[in-house]
């Protein structure tokens, strides 16, 4: 859950953001005015490249300041293979609250399966010890409609958290395996 003060600082930065892009767009302007400068349009490239650098810039620090370091957790999946399971959609629980519910596209899926890793979930967590559920939805083997659940307790520190929740074929039983990695 964001503090007041966090989402006081998320809109101080918006609003940094938008200042910062209306001065450049000013001065790009007035730059494309003023005919008289030969390198014209280096100027306006340079703008324009300040500009972008400027806003990665205050991504990462919208970021850090949103989920700080030592409360962050984050939460991956992942598709080994994917001969015994289609991926249609993922429901994330963090202690019985549900933080995420991802529905993927075939391209997305096609994309996992190429190896792919999509970032389910990022947020902040308390100190302690917490419960997360991932429910898989999707179609099994023999085209039948499959839910499978798995979870993790996992006890949190100082320091970020990385979860991957897997999604592996076992050739022996011909079916999915639900797994959690932690990075």
């Amino acid at each position: 859950m964001e503090s007041p003060l966090t989402r006081h600082r998320a809109r101080a930065l918006a609003g940094l953001r938008n200042c910062v892009a209306t001065i450049l767009l000013v001065h790009a302007t007035s730059a494309a005015t003023d005919t008289a400068e030969p390198s014209l349009d280096a100027q306006v490239e340079s703008i324009k490249a300040q500009a972008l650098q400027l806003n990665r810039d205050l991504f990462i620090l919208e970021e850090q300041l949103l989920y700080p370091d030592n409360t962050q957790l984050a939460v991956f999946v992942s598709l080994d293979v994917g001969e015994f399971f289609a991926l249609d959609a993922v429901k994330l629980s963090v202690d019985d609250k549900v933080v995420s519910n991802y529905l993927y596209t075939a391209r997305q899926v096609d994309a996992l399966r190429r190896g792919g890793v999509h970032r389910l979930y990022l947020g902040n967590l308390a100190a302690g010890e917490h419960e997360i559920v991932a429910v898989f939805t999707g179609r099994g083997p023999q085209g039948r409609d499959y839910r499978r659940a798995t979870s993790v307790v996992i006890d949190k520190t100082s320091g970020a958290r990385h979860l991957e929740l897997q999604i592996v074929d076992a050739e022996a039983q011909r079916q999915p395996e639900f797994r959690v990695r932690e990075w």
